[in-house]
């Protein structure tokens, strides 16, 4: 074998690697376990594919996985048609598939399953939701194939328990690639009319992919949509459909779908009889006891004159009593006005309020000679008590021919010479002015110097 002398860059030698595998491994089938699944914006599928020894990188582009009819998982088991080829920037190597399908069960039964989990997630199959069925439907909007004989089994069903039903037949087809829209739009222009009491959605048996159309996320959410009780009557009693669960009501074949929504006319015209019996005899059996009653009643009821009479003499004695009490109460209230006007005219108000006047005058008299007595006996007292205050006032002293002698600069009374030295200045108050003089000499006081 003959070696290359020629020295690879990484670029190059990953482009011959990328080359090689392209041109030996064009397509491929390959199966394994799906592992690190992930889905980003963009709408590829990444995820690693691997065995119980190794482990490859996979993509699934968008345009080629959205015919898929199922999602991958992590742990599922799948099979599929890729091209192997290298990734360059990362010189790795990968698996580019074209188409995969589940290992083991079908596609489509993942599919059913996976829409199933999604849809009661969110709710749809919840019974708060569910609509209830008219007891009696005056008109039946029937979703369907018209050229299979399941229209004609529900119809004659229908019109053989009652015979007065409406039944509106909505033609769509129920299998094949243009069915799911064909039973959307029947379903919303049976509700944008909102002239029916119930819808059936219908169809026979068949194999999964023959009921792809009940098993769609459109026609499960247009179901769901509907103002309209719906009810599913799809396949065989063993066949479920996703249109099953969020229908308002499952029945188990077409034809039972007709016997659970009408009712048998003969029964009902029976119940009738029944019950316009019963009410009959109701009424006899009522009848005849308001028919005892008022016979009792009738029996214990007197002659209404004598009340009526014992009401007059009643009457008769109460107006005579009436009467005597009104005029008791008139003497008694004449009596007792009669005295209050005799007491009224001995105190008599005008003499009353003479007298009073003389009395106010006799004490104002007698109040005007008390104050004067009291003013002059003041005035006296005031005349003495000013003579005193006037010969203990100073200046008085000093009319008399005495002064008074102080230090000048404290203006302290001097009463003892020994307060004061030699030079110090002193004033003398006289009074008619003052004198500033200087100390020249002090002595003491003795009585002959007087």
């Amino acid at each position: 074998m003959s070696i290359k002398k020629s020295i690879y860059t990484v670029s190059a030698l990953t482009s011959e690697l990328k080359t090689l595998l392209d041109e030996n491994y064009p397509i491929v089938w390959i199966t394994g376990e799906v592992t690190n699944f992930a889905s980003p914006g963009s709408g590829h599928f990444y995820f690693t594919l691997k065995d119980s020894k190794a482990q490859i990188s996979a993509v699934m582009f968008k345009g080629q996985n959205r015919k898929l009819s199922f999602q991958p998982e992590n742990g599922m088991e799948i099979t599929g048609l890729c091209r192997i080829s290298v990734y360059e920037p990362r010189g790795t190597y990968q698996a580019i598939f074209e188409h995969i399908e589940p290992k083991g069960t079908g596609a489509l039964q993942i599919a059913f399953e996976q829409l199933k989990k999604r849809l009661a997630d969110e709710g749809l199959f919840d019974d708060n939701y569910k609509i209830s069925i008219p007891f009696l439907p005056s008109k039946i909007s029937i979703i369907t194939s018209p050229s299979g004989a399941v229209i004609h089994d529900i119809m004659n069903i229908i019109y053989r328990r009652y015979s007065n039903s409406y039944i509106e037949i909505i033609p769509a087809r129920v299998q094949g690639q243009e069915s799911v829209e064909e039973i959307s739009k029947a379903l919303d222009l049976v509700n944008s009319r909102m002239a029916s009491d119930v819808i059936i959605l219908a169809r026979g048996g068949g194999s999964l992919e023959d009921l792809h159309a009940f098993n769609s996320e459109t026609v499960a959410r247009a179901i769901f949509a509907s103002k309209i009780p719906v009810v599913s009557a799809v396949g065989h009693e063993t066949d479920f459909t996703i249109s099953d669960f969020v229908a308002d009501m499952r029945a188990p074949t077409p034809s039972a779908a007709a016997e659970l929504i009408v009712p048998e006319k003969i029964i009902l015209k029976k119940q009738c009889a029944g019950l316009e019996k019963s009410l009959s005899n109701a009424f006899a059996w009522y009848s005849d006891i308001l028919r005892s009653k008022l016979k009792a009643m009738t029996q214990r009821l007197k002659d209404p004159e004598k009340p009526i009479q014992d009401c007059r003499l009643k009457i008769d004695d109460l107006v005579s009593r009436m009467a005597r009490a009104c005029l008791g109460d008139f003497l008694k209230n004449k009596e007792k006005s009669e005295l209050l006007i005799r007491h009224l005219y001995a105190n008599n108000t005008m003499a009353m309020i003479k007298n009073y006047n003389a009395l106010l005058g006799r004490l104002s008299d007698n109040l005007f000679k008390l104050n004067e007595l009291n003013m002059v006996k003041h005035k006296f007292k005031i005349r003495e008590i000013s003579g005193r205050l006037h010969a203990m006032n100073p200046e008085a002293i000093l009319e008399r021919g005495y002064s008074i002698t102080r230090i000048l600069s404290e203006k302290t009374i001097i009463k003892d010479p020994e307060v004061i030295n030699e030079g110090q200045i002193i004033e003398t108050l006289l009074a008619k002015g003052k004198i500033t003089s200087k100390v020249e000499g002090k002595a003491a006081y003795v009585k002959k110097d007087l």
